[in-house]
């Protein structure tokens, strides 16, 4: 069992920026892949960013030069930073653990409103 809470949601005008975190714990296999999702009113939940535990990023284009996704290992949190955010990346983003066991988690979410 692995449990994820996210943190650092809320409301921010266009332009600004948010940092998120993920704060997992329980049974974390050394080798993963930790990454964000977003799920806005109406629409599937969508990658946002991704990151293993020793390979390279992945982005959605809709992001990419905007938000950079970063992990602490020794403390098995996962970041996401977001600058220049706009109305469009309003949703509830979701923290995800996959593990080569097949495992797979959520968290809770955290909702993100950008105004205009």
């Amino acid at each position: 069992q692995v449990r994820l809470v996210e943190s650092g949601g809320g409301l921010v005008q266009a332009g600004g920026s948010l940092r998120l975190s993920c704060a997992a714990s329980g049974s974390i296999r050394s080798i993963n892949v930790m990454g964000w999702y977003r799920q806005a009113p109406g629409k599937q939940r969508e990658l946002v960013a991704s990151i293993p535990t020793g390979g390279s990023t992945r982005y959605a284009d809709s992001v990419k030069g905007r938000f950079t996704i970063s992990r602490d290992n020794a403390k098995n949190t996962l970041f996401l930073q977001m600058n220049s955010l706009n109305p469009e990346d309003t949703a509830v983003y979701y923290c995800n653990y996959a593990d080569t066991f097949g495992l797979n988690y959520w968290g809770q979410g955290t909702q993100v409103t950008v105004s205009s």
